[in-house]
C-alpha cells in the first residue's frame, strides 16, 4: 500500500480523454444509428417499422452492463475477437441509438400534420420531404433533449470498466488498489464526471428555456 500522490491524480486526470473519447465514438455512431431508428419507427413499410420496434425495445429493455458483456464475452464464443475498446464502442453505440431513435421519432411526430401535408401537395418525394420540411423543423425541438442525452452517455462509459476498459472509473479503480484511499480517489473521480457533465446540464436547460420562449411567443 502506497499513498495516494500526483502520480495518481494525473494518471486518473489522463484517463479522462478515454472517457470523452469513448462518449463521441458513442454519440457520433448513435446519431446515425438514431436517425436511422427514428426514421424506421415511422416508416410506411411494415417491416422497417417492425424491425425498428424490435430493436428499441431490446436495446431500452435491457440493462447496458448486460450488452457490454454479451458483446465482449458473446462474440469470442462465436470466434469473433473483440477488445474493450470495439466492445464499449458498439454497445453503447447501439444502446444510444436505441435511446435518441426515441427522442427523434417523438420530435418528428410533433411537426403538426399540415406541415407533412404543405411538403406532400408540393409534390416532395419522401427523401425530399424529410430532408427540407421535417427535419429541419425536429432538429430544433430535438435539440435540448439530445444535448441532455449525451450526459447519461458519458456516465454510462464508466460501465466500461467492468470489462477492462480504462476510463475514468477504472483508473479510479486501479488507483485505490493501490492506495486504500478510496474516499480521495472515488472523490476526485465524482468530480471528474461532475466537469464533464455539469455543463451540459446546463446548455441544455437553456435550451429548453429558450424554445420555451419561443412557443410561448
Amino acid at each position: 500500500m502506497r499513498t495516494f500522490g500526483y502520480p495518481d491524480l494525473l494518471f486518473i486526470i489522463e484517463a479522462a480523454r478515454w472517457t470523452i473519447g469513448l462518449s463521441l465514438i458513442a454519440f457520433i455512431g448513435g446519431t446515425i444509428g438514431g436517425l436511422l431508428v427514428a426514421l424506421g419507427r415511422i416508416a410506411e413499410s411494415r417491416l422497417a417499422r417492425g424491425a425498428a420496434t424490435v430493436f428499441v425495445q431490446v436495446f431500452q429493455g435491457t440493462p447496458l452492463l448486460l450488452q457490454l458483456f454479451l458483446i465482449f464475452f458473446g462474440f469470442p464464443v462465436l470466434g469473433i475477437d473483440v477488445n474493450p475498446w470495439v466492445a464499449a464502442g458498439v454497445a453503447l453505440i447501439l444502446n444510444t441509438s436505441a435511446f435518441l431513435g426515441e427522442i427523434w421519432r417523438g420530435c418528428i411526430q410533433a411537426i403538426p400534420r399540415g406541415q407533412w401535408e404543405a411538403a406532400e401537395a408540393l409534390g416532395l418525394h419522401y427523401v425530399a420531404k424529410m430532408r427540407d420540411v421535417v427535419l429541419p423543423q425536429a432538429s430544433k425541438i430535438a435539440l435540448a433533449p439530445t444535448v441532455g442525452y449525451m450526459v447519461q452517455v458519458i456516465k454510462g462509459t464508466s460501465l466500461a470498466a467492468i470489462i477492462g476498459f480504462t476510463e475514468v472509473t477504472r483508473a479510479g479503480q486501479i488507483v485505490n488498489n493501490a492506495t486504500f484511499q478510496p474516499l480521495i480517489v472515488f472523490s476526485l473521480v465524482a468530480a471528474i464526471y461532475f466537469v464533464l457533465c455539469w455543463p451540459l446540464s446546463l446548455l441544455a436547460a437553456r435550451m429548453e428555456r429558450r424554445q420555451a420562449r419561443a412557443l410561448a411567443r
